[in-house]
């Protein structure tokens, strides 16, 4: 059958649906809740379009064409919808792309990363880190005004971590260590859109100074699934900077499960698009409805989730890493 997308006549195959059609003839139609081959059930309105015939605004991704049908991908209302979609979404979306101490470092050290190594006892790695922000043996951060200190996460818990002295004492176990070479830069990438955890709870403030011990102290608050996060690239490309709605989650953030086999869940990242219900048995499930629903995963399930459940979150809610990360 021949449908009309943009004004261009397309020939449908069998067994596709919309979303489908368009990307195979070039039209780039953003998803959330839809991943290929994996089962899905619309949720998100990302992929909204417009049925230029009728007016309505539908989602792509769970339509299927029919003869003569004639599609809108890029008009202003469609534009609209996606982006109010996108900003519903971040709303319920409590996290930090990248850690604020890093994102300030006049000198573009990932301090986050660097207290990573630190906290795993992997010396080599941090003071590399390191050497790729500072001439050294001069260490610049002896005459900074620390700004990464004042923003410091854990500063918002109890007190911020002693950075400084941290960089101070790393540099110390290598006074005559030449600086490394061609060693992959610790710049921290800095995207137009950033998603920020806003003000802890005093709930969220008592749990993880209890359960955060690392020897930095760090909180290592920076998204260990941003990498690939679709939410974060089509926000970015949508051109949000800020989402204009306050948080809304009342999941703690920072709260993480260990699924086990490196994977790990955390609950106030996801959108409950449903992906990781639909594509795990006796996995991941439903829990409450409406605006109260969450998605969750009992402990007993966890032996029946594997890596590819972290390849389908569009928001790094579930991802591969470690306790720290």
């Amino acid at each position: 059958m021949n449908i009309r997308i943009n004004n261009k006549t397309i020939t449908a195959q069998d067994g596709e649906t919309l979303i489908e059609t368009a990307r195979r003839a070039g039209f780039n139609i953003p998803s959330l809740c839809y991943a290929g081959d994996a089962v899905h059930k619309p949720s998100c309105m990302i992929c909204a379009v417009k049925d230029c015939k009728t007016g309505q605004i539908i989602p792509s991704c769970s339509t299927m064409p029919v003869e003569d049908m004639q599609i809108d991908t890029e008009s202003p209302d469609v534009v609209v919808t996606r982006t109010l979609s996108l900003e519903l979404l971040l709303s319920d979306h409590r996290a930090d792309c990248e850690a604020p101490c890093s994102m300030v470092c006049p000198h573009g050290l990932d301090i986050e990363r660097m207290l990573y190594f630190y906290d795993n006892g992997n010396m080599d790695e941090a003071f590399r880190l390191i050497a790729t922000a500072f001439p050294l043996p001069e260490l610049k951060c002896t005459a900074c005004k620390i700004p990464c200190e004042k923003v410091c996460r854990r500063g918002t818990v109890d007190k911020p971590v002693a950075i400084r002295a941290l960089i101070e004492e790393i540099c110390k176990r290598y006074p005559s260590v030449p600086v490394p070479e061609n060693h992959e830069n610790g710049k921290v990438d800095k995207p137009s859109f950033l998603s920020r955890v806003g003000r802890f709870t005093e709930s969220e403030k008592k749990r993880l100074k209890e359960v955060v011990t690392a020897d930095s102290r760090c909180l290592h608050c920076a998204c260990a699934g941003k990498k690939g996060c679709k939410l974060r690239q089509y926000a970015g490309e949508a051109g949000i900077k800020r989402s204009r709605y306050d948080a809304s989650s009342a999941l703690p953030a920072m709260s993480k499960q260990d699924i086990g086999n490196g994977l790990w869940f955390e609950p106030a990242k996801c959108i409950k698009c449903g992906l990781c219900v639909y594509n795990s048995e006796n996995g991941f499930t439903f829990k409450n409805r409406g605006f109260v629903m969450q998605i969750v995963l009992p402990p007993e399930n966890c032996a029946n989730i594997n890596s590819r459940l972290a390849d389908l979150c569009p928001t790094g809610a579930i991802y591969l890493g470690t306790k720290n990360k």
